[in-house]
């Protein structure tokens, strides 16, 4: 009993011993860095359904959940996701979007210089007094010439002022039973200037004639006086060539050929009232006139003097007050700019080919005078009350570019430079201004010089010792002209005389080196 003890005791002992060992050994096993997993843990049945049946499952769109793929629908759509597959047989996927042009990776693009903004002047170049200006919007007293002359019409005399020296000299005076002047305007060649006048007279003066005689009270200068056109003064003055296009207060617009002794060629009739505005284009063909009857006319040349009772190319009467401020504009034939008085304040752009208004806009105050830059896509305009200023356009948006000051009282003229770069303008304040609006003039580009290869031609006919001496002095000129003068053209003519040409001119050489005639120009 002893021994089965013992041996029942030894077998319990050595049990838990055992046992102990093994939940030791389990539970170092369990520390162990090692991902194998307890069979017991696993679930056969659930990972067989997973792979056979639950497969089937998802591609069955049965078992899909409607709220799951309406979310993965939107979720695409938020992420921008392209679920185009890559390999199906279908059309290319759509290229990537490109947030920045490719022009702003051309190399040509950052080596372009950026065009410096115009400083548009704020304050008056040159400020000149204007006594005795007449203040009157339907006179026209200030024209600046092609000789680079502004003519300025003060009461009885008209002034020439030259912008090359600054000088400034008295052309006329009249008496005051014609006068007071009330228009000047320039002939095209810049020497001739005409001269409108109270009592419905027109004369016209030579500006570069001898001064002394004006001194000395000799009207030789005055070339003609054109009288019997208008019953009162003339108020509006255009040349087209020879032609001189006269405006009054009597409504009448005459062309006056100034070569003929019977100078009145043609009419136009339409104005009720004074004409205050007349412009032709630049083509001469078409002639814009603005009457105190707020009316604005295009004729054409050829209807003039017609025995139609439309006379006229368009009649226009959008304006609501006097037209007298008109300008052409430069880049474009058949776009006219039109100005209205107080009563109007806008400006207004007309196709005159088909009459029509393409923009207008409310400047706020009276428009005197219109000018266009020659250079640029801008229009300036001078006004009246209540801030007597300049205002520079951008052309067609017309926004304003910038305001000049310094008037007190309405700008009622204005003259632009023969280079286009300045403006003369005179105002009621008895004052005259000058303004770099527009820029400075370009400087012209010299020519490019030929850069010719040398060609040798040589005279096969002849094969003497004599000639090959001429050929080999000849060749010995041709080295040395070379040097001095580079990119020279030569040729052995069959005279056996040397010709070339260097910068558009040829000249010949006798076989001595001495030049034959003097360089022709061609």
């Amino acid at each position: 009993m002893d021994a089965g003890s013992l041996s029942a005791s030894n077998a319990n002992h050595s049990r838990c011993p055992l046992q102990e060992q093994h939940l030791q050994r389990k539970q170092s096993r369990e520390n162990l860095d090692r991902f194998i997993p307890n069979r017991s843990a696993m679930d056969f049945d659930y990972a067989h359904y997973m792979v056979t049946e639950g497969r089937k499952g998802k591609e069955n769109p049965s078992f899909s959940s409607p709220s799951r793929e309406a979310y993965q629908k939107r979720l695409a759509e938020t992420f921008n996701m392209n679920r185009t597959r890559i390999l199906a047989f279908k059309n290319k996927p759509p290229a990537p979007v490109e947030l920045i042009p490719k022009e702003f990776f051309s190399s040509v693009s950052h080596d372009k210089p950026v065009k410096a903004r115009r400083h548009i002047p704020q304050t008056s170049e040159r400020t000149l007094d204007a006594p005795d200006l007449v203040d009157d919007y339907y006179l026209n007293l200030l024209d600046w010439g092609s000789g680079n002359v502004l003519a300025i019409a003060l009461g009885n005399t008209v002034y020439l002022w030259n912008a090359t020296d600054g000088s400034t000299s008295e052309l006329v005076t009249v008496d005051d039973e014609v006068g007071p002047v009330t228009s000047v305007s320039w002939a095209p060649d810049g020497r001739h200037i005409a001269i409108g006048l109270n009592n419905s007279e027109i004369q016209l003066w030579d500006s570069t004639a001898n001064r002394q005689d004006l001194l000395t009270g000799d009207d030789s200068m005055q070339l003609r006086t054109l009288r019997g056109g208008h019953r009162m003064r003339v108020g509006s003055l255009a040349w087209n060539n020879h032609i001189l296009t006269t405006g009054g207060m009597d409504g009448k617009i005459l062309n006056n050929d100034v070569r003929i002794r019977d100078h009145i060629v043609e009419n136009y009739r339409g104005h009720d009232q004074e004409v205050c505005g007349l412009k032709w284009s630049l083509s001469g063909q078409q002639l814009a006139s603005g009457g105190n009857d707020n009316v604005l006319h295009i004729w054409d040349r050829s209807m003039a003097s017609s025995n139609s009772a439309t006379q006229w190319l368009h009649r226009l009467e959008e304006h609501t007050s006097a037209v007298k401020a008109l300008a052409w504009c430069p880049f474009q034939g058949n776009l006219l700019a039109t100005g209205g008085g107080a009563g109007d304040r806008n400006i207004k752009f007309w196709n005159t080919h088909t009459g029509a208004c393409l923009n207008s806009v409310d400047t706020g105050s009276q428009v005197c005078a219109l000018l266009w830059n020659k250079n640029e896509r801008e229009l300036l305009s001078s006004h009246g009350f209540s801030q007597n200023q300049l205002t520079l356009w951008k052309y067609p948006s017309m926004v304003k570019m910038g305001e000049l000051n310094g008037h007190t009282s309405r700008v009622l003229f204005m003259a632009q430079s023969p280079d286009g770069c300045t403006v003369a303008s005179a105002a009621a304040d008895e004052t005259l201004r000058f303004w770099n609006v527009f820029g400075t003039p370009e400087v012209a580009k010299p020519a490019p010089k030929s850069s010719c290869n040398i060609v040798i031609f040589q005279n096969p006919s002849c094969t003497s010792r004599k000639c090959e001496r001429k050929r080999k002095a000849i060749t010995e000129k041709k080295k040395r002209e070379k040097m001095l003068h580079p990119g020279l053209s030569l040729s052995i003519a069959t005279d056996s005389t040397l010709q070339g040409s260097q910068d558009y001119n040829i000249f010949s050489y006798s076989i001595n080196g001495y030049p034959l005639h003097q360089p022709l120009q061609v």
